[in-house]
């Protein structure tokens, strides 16, 4: 559990009294940029179950994965919807790893997000943050920032790993997510997490929804409503000796998927994909 002795500085537009998921996220994984309501919610969802830090972890380490793996295939331009505040093993930090020029642009409707981006974006022009709502596709895809850094007649790496639990179902996130796999070129990649209810706790579910009704609501989804995002996609195997499919995520890219299997990589559900 991370302790706090204070809180950041209050952005303009930051409500501090509304919890907010990028700040749970961050609170989660030991960040600094969250505030007692923040903290307060995720420990109301971790008194239902000890594998909270793990289900956030495991998460953050298939985002990394997944990007890390895109880049060897070559990718070097990235959108990350949903990318929460700054912590360890940015995005660009994995994928410039591999490939130093690849450029990053990063997505999140939080002003926080924003307000701290100079703490985590490098200095070169590689990298950028669009403040913007995922379901307003056409602000961000239309985005002048996008445009500066990423060429959409080019393969990219798209990633929207624990965002699109936060849309409902009559904002259609299956639409959504084929508009943005839509706008790529062939040879792009899709890599997706999403929170699912099949196989936990009823009471965590419950409690889970009740926490984020504050933060506009939190929606899990069975194997088979995640497995729609990918529609139309060539899933790719998980991992060796696998068939293409999505997975509890801790296995995805796991070298030994046995001992990858942890209570908190049942949270989720998630894959990778490429556009055909």
């Amino acid at each position: 559990m991370s302790v706090m002795s204070e809180s950041p500085r209050v952005p303009p537009g930051v409500d501090p009294t509304r919890p907010s998921p990028a700040r749970i996220y961050d609170y989660v994984l030991g960040g600094t940029y969250n505030f007692p309501v923040d903290r307060e919610a995720a420990e109301r969802i971790r008194a239902q179950s000890p594998d909270l830090a793990d289900a956030a972890w495991v998460n953050r380490a298939f985002h990394q994965r997944a990007a890390g793996w895109m880049a060897r295939k070559g990718i070097r331009q990235f959108i990350d919807i949903g990318s929460g505040l700054p912590t360890q093993s940015n995005t660009h930090g994995v994928v410039q790893g591999v490939i130093p020029d690849a450029h990053v642009v990063y997505v999140d409707n939080d002003p926080m997000v924003r307000a701290y981006a100079g703490e985590f974006l490098c200095g070169n022009g590689t990298t950028a943050v669009i403040t913007a709502d995922l379901r307003e596709p056409d602000s961000i895809l239309n985005h002048p920032v996008l445009h500066a850094l990423i060429d959409l007649d080019q393969p990219a790496g798209l990633l929207m790993t624990a965002v699109l639990h936060f849309v409902a179902d009559d904002a259609d996130p299956w639409a959504l997510a084929s508009r943005y796999t839509g706008a790529l070129a062939p040879g792009s990649y899709l890599a997706l997490s999403h929170i699912t209810h099949e196989g936990l706790p009823p009471r965590l579910v419950e409690e889970g929804v009740q926490v984020y009704k504050q933060a506009d609501g939190v929606y899990p989804r069975s194997r088979q409503q995640i497995e729609r995002f990918f529609s139309g996609l060539e899933l790719i195997p998980p991992y060796p000796g696998a068939e293409p499919a999505i997975t509890h995520i801790g296995l995805w890219g796991a070298e030994a998927p046995e001992l990858a299997d942890s209570d908190g990589s049942h949270w989720w559900y998630g894959g990778v994909a490429r556009r055909p």
